[in-house]
């Protein structure tokens, strides 16, 4: 079939199980190659063919509302939905999201980057629904990691109080980003090998009905079979306990029993939860065969070997030298705990897991936890380490606060992918966690300039003692300098001057002082001479140089990869206020007040106004004009 000429899911409904079988092969035909050229979600869309086509000639989108969790499940249906033509633009600038997006399509009903948000979302559907006394199905599209996160219980909780009409589609493949863990997962597993539940409950309920009525203890007496039947058959029957009907297992790949459970879901009043089982990568066999979670998402690749097209380098990936630091200083340090909620291979964490297996916590999906759990170490004098992304530490807040800075534990952050992250998008730009932790008393923010100024930072870490303290560090890899052997502590609030000058002062961190020191050497051509400062500690600033800078009235310029609104140029700003420096000309570069849409990060800079020639002619604006030396 010619997926590029499909407008919107209607064809299917006059199609039938062959053809609906034939399509499913040319989706992933078509996947399989565009994916292969510009990356993406391969193995979670691989897996859902069968079940996206079957929602979509079952139900009636957008009147009937999909929610795709997470999202990275979502390019099956935005084929179905008449986005085939734009997979060449996949996560590009300007292009095709890689998660569902409500201005591309109106089937598009729940936007997504986060997981576990789907149910509650769902829930409010629902009952928006029932309040405008309106008749449409709201259908969750939710995964087996997914449902282990703490939103989700408590949105499953919430549902099947309610009682109201829904049907959840428990889409099982056995793992999300990385191996499922957890009692819950556990629990799925009893349920994929305890047969179908429902079926065995209606033929019991007929045989019941086929013996002669002898009186009411005979009826009673039936009713305790069915239900401990039901105990027989699901251990624990724990969506049922919640509220829910549960239907399954199913195989998620057989149009036929996708079909006739969703016409049962349909008759069924009350929230139905639909367990399905299937296979991620189904179709693609180094997809098929992945078990620690690298077709996920990936970049380029070889169709023929499944090998990955990787950019050459000899520079360590940012997290590889993080999670390597900690690991080396493990070694001297028994105290060292490494935690991560569900990305241990974006956090490289694997070596460190293969050496201290008692000492490596992959909690799941549950990022509240592991900001908690760590603080809990910290209270018994332990050393956790807990690596997370920005994105992600975003949902921990209030237990960074509360649980974490309030009791002045010594908890050590690892922020990946800080900063501008790309072809992910704005569910995913790391740009929000120095304005969300910089206010927090007793909290140490810092970031490198480099990775042997990270290795640094990270013992500098592990070796503080007076409380929380946090590094953020970008996606990707260092930039290949030398690497010292020996270790050091780098002294808390403490900056660095890269280039000394006496007109202006720029003052940056991380990714932006190869920008900046760019600007300056520019600069200095046309005359001006201009000071960069590695102001590596975005909290505590350094008092000292803050002082002599302003005292000496030079103009200032920050730049920040992060908002402008409470971030770090806010801080030099509100120390110049604070100590009386009325008159100081301080102007600020950084992320604007929207939300950064996906792209490569150089275009989304300088989408944003964040470029060399921004930063000259910001520059120049503050700088009183200078003649050309000779």
């Amino acid at each position: 079939m010619d997926l590029l000429s499909i407008k919107d899911p209607s064809f299917l409904k006059a199609m039938n199980n062959e053809e609906l079988k034939e399509l499913s092969a040319d989706i992933r035909k078509f996947l399989i190659e565009k994916l292969s050229i510009t990356g993406g979600h391969i193995g979670p869309n691989l897996g859902v063919v069968e079940l996206t086509i079957a929602l979509h000639k079952e139900f009636n989108s957008p009147q009937d509302k999909f929610l795709w969790d997470v999202g990275h499940q979502s390019y099956v249906h935005k084929i179905l939905t008449g986005r085939a033509s734009q997979f060449d633009t996949l996560k590009k600038y300007k292009g095709l999201c890689g998660f569902p997006k409500m201005n591309e399509s109106e089937h598009d009903v729940w936007e997504t980057g986060h997981s576990s948000t789907s149910l509650s979302g769902a829930m409010g559907m629902a009952a928006a629904r029932d309040v405008k006394k309106e008749k449409n199905y709201v259908l969750p599209i939710i995964g087996d990691g997914a449902l282990t996160g703490g939103m989700a219980l408590e949105a499953l909780n919430h549902i099947g109080h309610e009682k109201k009409d829904m049907i959840v589609i428990l889409n099982d493949n056995e793992m999300s980003i990385a191996p499922n863990v957890g009692a819950l997962h556990s629990v799925l597993g009893r349920l994929r090998t305890a047969g179908k539940y429902n079926w065995a409950k209606d033929e019991l309920e007929l045989l019941l009905k086929k013996i002669p009525a002898v009186g009411g203890k005979v009826a009673a007496t039936a009713e305790r079979i069915k239900d401990s039947l039901k105990y027989l058959l699901v251990s624990g029957v724990f969506f049922e306990e919640l509220g829910f009907t549960y239907l399954g297992p199913v195989d998620g790949h057989n149009f036929d029993e996708l079909f006739e459970n969703f016409r049962y879901a349909k008759k069924t009043k009350g929230p139905v939860l639909l367990h399905v089982i299937t296979k991620k990568g189904k179709g693609y066999s180094p997809a098929e065969s992945d078990t620690i979670g690298n077709w996920h998402g990936t970049g380029p690749y070889k169709i023929e070997t499944g090998d990955f097209v990787k950019t050459v380098t000899t520079a360590p990936a940012w997290s590889s030298l993080v999670s390597e630091t900690v690991r080396k200083l493990a070694r001297t340090d028994e105290r060292i705990v490494a935690i991560t909620p569900a990305m241990p291979v974006g956090s490289k964490l694997e070596g460190f897991a293969s050496e201290f297996p008692e000492r490596m916590y992959d909690v799941g999906i549950a990022e509240q936890h592991a900001a908690t759990f760590a603080a809990g170490l910290a209270t018994q004098k332990m050393k956790p380490f807990l690596a997370i992304y920005s994105t992600f530490l975003q949902r921990a807040y209030d237990q960074v606060v509360h649980d974490i800075c309030r009791q002045n534990l010594n908890v050590f952050f690892g922020i990946d992918r800080a900063g501008l992250v790309g072809a992910d998008g704005e569910t995913h730009q790391g740009v929000f966690d120095i304005a969300f932790m910089r206010h927090i008393p007793n909290m140490v923010l810092m970031m490198p300039k480099d990775e042997n100024e990270g290795q640094h930072m990270v013992n500098t870490a592990i070796k503080y003692d007076d409380g929380p303290i946090a590094m953020r560090f970008p996606r990707g890899n260092g930039y290949g300098i030398p690497m010292d052997e020996q270790l050091k502590e780098i002294p808390i609030g403490t900056w660095d001057v890269l280039k000394e000058g006496r007109d202006a002062c720029i003052l940056t961190f991380g990714t932006t002082i190869p920008m900046a020191m760019d600007a300056a050497e520019f600069l200095e051509k046309q005359g001006y001479s201009i000071k960069v400062v590695n102001a590596r500690f975005i909290k505590p600033l350094d008092n000292d140089m803050m002082h002599q800078l302003l005292e000496q009235k030079m103009p200032i310029l920050t730049i920040e990869e992060a908002v402008l609104q409470g971030g770090f140029g806010s801080a030099v700003i509100e120390f110049a206020h604070e100590h009386g420096y009325h008159g100081a000309i301080i102007d600020r570069m950084g992320i604007p007040d929207r939300f950064i849409e996906h792209g490569s990060v150089n275009q989304l800079l300088a989408e944003i106004g964040m470029t060399v020639e921004d930063t000259v002619r910001n520059i120049k604006r503050i700088t009183p004009k200078k003649q050309k030396r000779a």
